[in-house]
């Protein structure tokens, strides 16, 4: 074994996004890209020196390889202990689990989330702190300074290890522990639900499916709703995580995740029915012939989690992002507690958690978690869901109806337009902002526009400001249209169009979303000019 100092060069555009950086596999895969990056990494994380950090990534196409170079280099920089993985696999939710429990530096995190997988697909790679989140952007804004300035990486020639026997090996001076991605956060899990009451739940007759889309919940769903909790091996799909994640598209959502979908609303289908994405943070919650919006979902757990032994002392408040419907607001307004509006991408929320402002925190973007980690949690909200399903007693359409009577229905829609050409994208986005001045007061139809702004953040707990975080138009009535470039993707660009009227009369909040939401629909596309300017004639994706 041998210390390498190798010569290198800048590459451009090694910005991370909200999650880190993700680029086509073949990207990564060029000659010293994936090394300035982590060199990056190391160069700007002060005292890491002798410090454990956890890697693990959700077995997409270049994860074992990745890893292999990661370790190397993080033997050559000091790093004093690695926690890995049985595999290289380890969802993020698990990572975030790992670094709190083994009060960890941080970690490195292999993935592009729901992105395609395989040799064709998409590659990621974020950094996460002490706390068990995401990095916060005075972190990946140094990284980013750092790979436009890079002239070297280094890194320990040695054979690779064995990432599949577990227990210590050695690289150098670096001890590698491979462990079980399962355990600790099975042992988390345990702590947070009433498994007693959800095995014979289960053992009752009711019928599950969850769909791990060949990713990385595959292993974790397994452990926990077959070996724990007694379900029987039909209730995982696709449980076996693979390189191109099965030529599928690891996103949780009605169009991507259509076999479960078919299972749910086809004759005689199971009571309940989840699907997590490519890491494990995401969740989709569906009944027997029901769709539980992600907005939807996070009011629900908020208003029953006293129900759960892990929330029994209440909740601190409620955090969601800004394009997710306000339906948790009313319920933080019913429980007497703060209800805090960020912006997109779970880094957000980290500083709320932190200071104790939050408990439970959710993204209309199918994720939903709480103060147990620092990331969003798929399996999490599935075990909530199942628990609360326990104690009730009811199907999930009954618990969603009575929740909309209760508190009254956000009808919510997401429209996604995906793949345009990044410069018509900007532009209709920069066309929107400037006309919002003077929509302000304007009627359309029934409705008037009460406020029309580019959203900004200032940090309740640090002050910091985020600005340009999506364009909002909202109305008199309570309904909103928000407007959004998503961030990671990484071809083209995708316009997120969300849709959102409040209907307090229990006869019309059966209404089909985009019945409902018609003419919304139709005001978001003459506002933004999408057709026109896009040619684009409707979403790629609804849901």
């Amino acid at each position: 074994m041998s210390l390498r100092t190798v010569p290198t060069t800048p590459f451009p555009g090694q910005k991370p996004g909200t999650s880190g950086l993700r680029k086509q596999v073949k990207v990564f895969q060029q000659p010293h890209y994936l090394e300035n990056f982590v060199q990056s990494i190391f160069d700007v994380l002060e005292g890491s020196a002798g410090q454990t950090l956890v890697i693990g990534g959700d077995g997409r196409y270049y994860n074992r390889e990745a890893i292999q170079i990661i370790l190397k280099m993080a033997a050559a920089n000091g790093i004093g202990q690695v926690l890995l993985g049985q595999g290289g696999i380890l969802s993020t939710p698990a990572v975030s689990c790992l670094i709190r429990k083994y009060g960890a530096y941080g970690g490195i995190i292999l993935s592009a989330s729901h992105n395609p997988g395989g040799p064709e697909g998409d590659f990621g790679i974020k950094y996460n702190i002490g706390n068990g989140g995401p990095a916060p952007e005075t972190v990946t804004e140094a990284i980013y300074a750092r790979t436009q300035t890079l002239d070297r990486y280094c890194i320990l020639d040695a054979p690779d290890i064995d990432l599949d026997r577990l227990g210590e090996q050695r690289l150098g001076s670096l001890a590698v522990r491979v462990i079980d991605p399962v355990a600790d956060y099975l042992g988390l899990m345990q702590r947070l639900f009433d498994f007693d009451q959800i095995r014979d739940y289960l053992a009752s007759g009711i019928r599950i499916v969850f769909d791990a889309m060949h990713a990385v919940t595959g292993p974790y769903a397994r452990a926990i709703l077959q070996g724990s909790l007694g379900a029987p091996q039909s209730s995982v799909l696709n449980g076996v995580p693979l390189p191109d994640f099965g030529g599928g598209h690891p996103d949780p959502n009605l169009v991507y995740a259509r076999e479960l979908v078919e299972l749910l609303f086809g004759e005689d289908g199971p009571d309940f029915g989840a699907a997590s994405d490519g890491d494990g943070d995401r969740n989709m919650i569906l009944g027997r012939k029901f769709y539980v919006t992600p907005s939807d979902s996070l009011a629900v757990l908020a208003a029953n989690a006293q129900q759960v032994p892990g929330y029994r002392e209440g909740l601190a408040g409620i955090a969601r992002s800004m394009p997710t419907s306000q339906a948790a607001d009313r319920v933080a307004v019913q429980l007497g507690i703060p209800c805090y509006e960020t912006p997109t991408g779970w880094k957000f929320f980290g500083n709320l958690l932190d200071a104790g402002k939050v408990t439970l925190c959710g993204e209309e973007s199918f994720g939903t978690g709480s103060n147990h980690l620092r990331e969003k949690d798929g399996l999490w909200a599935v075990l909530f869901w199942l628990n609360i399903l326990a104690v009730r007693r009811q199907t999930v359409q009954q618990i969603v109806e009575e929740h909309w009577r209760t508190y009254g229905r956000n009808v919510y829609s997401r429209h996604d337009y995906e793949g345009l050409d990044t410069t018509v994208a900007q532009e209709l986005m920069e066309n929107l902002r400037r006309s919002l001045p003077g929509l302000v007061g304007q009627s359309y139809g029934s409705q008037t526009v009460a406020y029309a702004d580019d959203f900004s953040y200032t940090d309740p707990v640090d002050g910091s400001t985020s600005s340009h975080q999506g364009i909002r138009i909202g109305f008199e009535n309570g309904s909103r249209i928000v407007y959004r470039l998503s961030g990671t993707g990484t071809q083209g660009a995708t316009l997120r169009v969300y849709l959102e009227q409040f209907e307090p009369d229990p006869a019309k909040q059966g209404l089909d979303p985009q019945i409902a939401l018609a003419g919304q629909i139709q005001l978001a596309d003459h506002l933004a000019q999408i057709r026109a300017r896009t040619g684009r004639q409707q979403a790629d994706v609804i849901t």
